[in-house]
Order: structure tokens, then C-alpha cells, then sequence
């Protein structure tokens, strides 16, 4: 039978199939900046009968610049990280006061701060505390605090958090402290800074009065496990909505040195008696990554750790170095204190380790990690953390003003540890640089890298 014209330019459904699959690969191409080679493989046709073969699909091919473009349309999820430490936060304080200098600098920007730059920020202890004071906001616009009050903050308050008290709990004090004598600090002086710090004109900041999504973690004596506090989900429900201070006043409860703080969230559906987020994650980089990669619906477009870039800012590691004679003579009670640095110290160095090895050879590009070495705090106490002695305040302070000009001990790859080449002031500049020119760059693209869920939103 004679074909017709008509039949001849009718369109079948197979062929309408092949050119909805290709003009959705090049549409999402184009839009989001896909670089799967696989998704311009278009899936195999079945034939209309067993008489005919499908036709041969021959994969498209895009050029390297026109992909290098498509690639730069994702941008990069920026992380902030903040160890715990006490005291010795004060060091962390004043690697932050640099990074925002630096980044007023390359901006050109004299009123910017951390804010501004990062889109996520986690931090455990006195870092919880930094993080609050670096994203809180009181207008929804900007940050109550500058980086530079972080470190002022615990140098001026420091001797009235960790000095005052009766002398409860003596055998706690021990495992920190190293002795049954020394006070106990005070839970209420704990509780006037962060109350003061933010609560204003009768208005009682919570996570949701954070300018970008907060990861603060405790440990919750009532459920025995983590509970990590989040701005994403205090946006979704007020039964995870927490009031700042007491979030604050949660991840830094030092077992012996504060009282456990029994909270609720602002609806009171929630309940948590909180404890030292330290005891669990006292370097919470691993944890702000995981967030990221897993909330597609703030972070749409990331697909793995080449997405993401990282600063994690440590509070410094105490080198303490005893003969093995020494050892071996200590009964139960005399490995407390030990006990207690090596587990806060050693997981916060195998987190380190274990994102370095997770973003490979792009660690150096993708993941920054700023610590004072163990050589800078050789001349400190063991009990460095909770001493606010004016000498002790002066001493760390100066401190981290040398661990800027310092080299780190970095973890490489199938290379084991070694010393970076950079100092961390020139790490530090090299981020800022790398902070502006994302934000900057994103006014230029068609998707956006962030998505946030908005504060004023009713929770569900």
C-alpha cells in the first residue's frame, strides 16, 4: 500500500520521547550546570514491533569551555566550622577577627562581616557561643556581633564565668582540673553573658533569629544521645525552636564546672536536659558538611564535597608528653584528666583527618583548617581551658596572635601528616579571597547556590 504525504511527516510517540528526553538534558544543562556525561546518554527507544531495531543513539558532546561554564553556574555552599575548648577559644576568636579584616578588605566593604560570606555555620561549646554571637540578628538584616567581640567577649568575661562558685563537684572537677580544691564556676555568671547578649528590650532571641541556618550540639542527659540544635528545622516547628541563651548556655555546660540546663523549646513540646556538646562533638565540621549535603531543599544543586567550601577553626592542642615510667605507675583516678584532653582533643584532630581524606586531592581548594600547633601551647597548664587568671587571659590571647603566623600540621592524602606551606594568616587570606569572589559571582547566575528557608514563614 502507497504511503500518503501526510503519513510520511506524521510525528510518532517514539520520536516524541527521543525529543523530550534530549531538550530536558540540554534545558537542565543549561539552567543548572549538569555535568554527568551519563545524562547525555538518552535512554534506548523500544521498537514499535519485533520487526524493527531501535535506531542507534550517538551521545552528545559539549565542548570544554562551554562545560567549564556550566560547571561554575553550581557555585559553592560555603561552611563555617568552630571547635569547642573553653578558654581556649580565645585563640579561634582571634583567627575570626582576621578573616573578617581580611574580607572588609578584599571587598572593599568597611561593614562586612562573617555573615555576609558564609551560608552555614556550626560550632560546639564556647564555639556554639561564637556562632550564635557571629549569626544572631535582632532587624533579620545583620549580625549583633562582630568577630572581634568573640575573643573580647571571653577575655573580659572570662574570670566571672570560670572564676566564681561554690566547690561542687569535686570529683568532676578532678577529671578537668586535675585537683579536688579548685571552684566550680558559676552557672548564674554563665548565664548573665549570654542573656545579655541576647536578650534585648524584653525581645528573647531564638534559632529562628539567625541570618543563615546554625548547627549547635549538646548532649541530652534525658534521651541519653546527641541532640544537635538547627535554625532549618526551628524554622519548621516551634518544637524545635530554642531560645538562643540557653542553646548557648546548653553546648557549653562543662560537666563540674556548670549545672545541666533542662530546656524547652519555645512551644514546649520539646524538652532536653543539656550537657557540654564537647562530649560529642567537639570539632563539628563533619556534622555542618553532612547538613548540606543531605538538605536538598536549602542547598539544591550540591552534589558532593567539590560543591562546598570549608573553614574549620580550631581552638589548639595542649602537648602534654609523659614517660612511659610515669604512665604505667598511675592508678584509675590519676588517668581522669588525661582521659578527658585525649578524647576532646583527639576526636576534634580524627574529624580534621577524616574530611581532609574525604575531599581528596581537593582538600587544599575545598577544605581549610586553622589550628594553633601544640608547640605554641607547650607553656600552658592542663588546665588551660577553665584558668582565668589575668596571666592565663594574656597568654592565650598572645597566642593566637603567633598561631597566625604559624604553619599547620596537615593531613594529605596517602601522605600521612605534614607541614603546610602556607601560614594560616595567608590560608586566611587566600579563603577571604575565595569567599568574595562567590558572593560575587552569584549575582551573575541563573539558579541560585542557596536556597534558605525564610524566619517569617509560618512553621508547620
Amino acid at each position: 500500500m502507497a504511503t500518503t504525504p501526510s503519513q510520511m511527516h506524521e510525528p510518532s510517540i517514539d520520536t516524541d520521547k527521543l525529543s523530550y528526553e534530549i531538550f530536558s538534558i540540554l534545558e537542565s544543562k543549561f539552567l543548572f550546570g549538569y555535568d554527568d556525561r551519563k545524562l547525555w546518554i538518552p535512554k534506548q527507544i523500544s521498537p514499535a514491533n519485533d520487526d524493527h531495531k531501535a535506531p542507534e543513539v550517538v551521545p552528545a558532546v559539549i565542548g570544554d569551555v562551554a562545560a567549564s561554564n556550566f560547571k561554575n553556574q553550581r557555585g559553592k555552599v560555603c561552611i563555617l566550622s568552630i571547635d569547642g575548648g573553653g578558654l581556649r577559644n580565645i585563640i579561634a576568636g582571634k583567627a575570626l577577627a582576621y578573616l573578617e579584616d581580611a574580607l572588609r578588605n578584599v571587598s572593599g566593604d568597611s561593614d562586612a562581616r562573617i555573615a555576609d560570606f558564609f551560608d552555614v555555620a556550626a560550632g560546639t561549646g564556647v564555639g556554639g557561643i561564637f556562632t550564635a554571637m557571629l549569626f544572631g540578628t535582632k532587624d533579620d538584616n545583620r549580625p549583633i556581633f562582630s568577630a572581634d567581640d568573640t575573643w573580647r567577649m571571653m577575655t573580659e568575661h572570662g574570670k566571672n564565668i570560670y572564676g566564681k562558685g561554690k566547690s561542687e563537684g569535686k570529683l568532676l572537677n578532678r577529671i578537668f582540673n586535675g585537683n579536688g580544691n579548685g571552684k566550680v564556676s558559676s552557672t548564674a555568671a554563665m548565664e548573665k553573658v549570654v542573656k545579655s547578649a541576647f536578650i534585648s528590650d524584653g525581645k528573647c532571641l531564638t534559632l529562628r533569629n539567625t541570618l543563615k541556618p546554625i548547627l549547635i550540639p549538646c548532649y541530652d542527659l534525658s534521651s541519653s544521645a546527641p541532640f544537635l540544635f538547627s535554625r532549618a528545622d526551628a524554622i519548621e516547628s516551634d518544637s524545635f525552636d530554642f531560645r538562643l541563651w540557653e542553646v548557648c548556655r546548653a553546648t557549653s555546660a562543662e560537666p563540674g564546672l556548670f549545672e545541666p540546663v533542662e530546656m524547652r523549646s519555645v512551644d514546649g513540646a520539646t524538652r532536653c536536659v543539656a550537657v557540654d556538646g564537647g562530649l560529642v562533638m567537639t570539632n563539628p565540621t563533619a556534622a555542618a558538611i553532612t547538613h548540606v549535603l543531605h538538605n536538598k531543599q536549602e542547598f539544591p544543586f550540591v552534589r558532593g564535597v567539590e560543591d562546598i567550601l570549608v573553614l574549620s577553626v580550631g581552638s589548639g592542642v595542649v602537648q602534654e608528653n609523659f614517660e612511659f615510667e610515669e604512665v604505667r605507675k598511675w592508678k584509675a583516678k590519676d588517668w581522669a584528666r588525661p582521659m578527658a584532653r585525649i578524647s576532646s582533643d583527639g576526636s576534634a584532630d580524627l574529624v580534621d583527618h577524616s574530611v581532609a581524606m574525604a575531599f581528596g586531592s581537593g582538600h587544599s581548594s575545598n577544605y581549610v583548617r586553622i589550628q594553633a600547633n601544640g608547640s605554641s601551647l607547650s607553656r600552658c597548664r592542663a588546665n588551660v581551658d577553665f584558668d582565668p587568671s589575668p596571666k592565663n587571659l594574656r597568654m592565650l590571647s598572645e597566642i593566637g596572635d603567633e598561631m597566625l603566623k604559624q604553619k599547620n600540621v596537615e593531613s594529605s592524602l596517602f601522605e600521612g601528616k605534614r607541614i603546610g606551606e602556607q601560614s594560616n594568616f595567608e590560608k586566611l587570606d587566600w579563603f577571604a579571597r575565595e569567599l568574595v569572589s562567590e558572593h560575587q559571582k552569584r549575582s551573575c547566575r541563573i539558579a541560585p547556590t542557596v536556597a534558605f528557608k525564610q524566619a517569617n514563614q509560618k512553621p508547620t
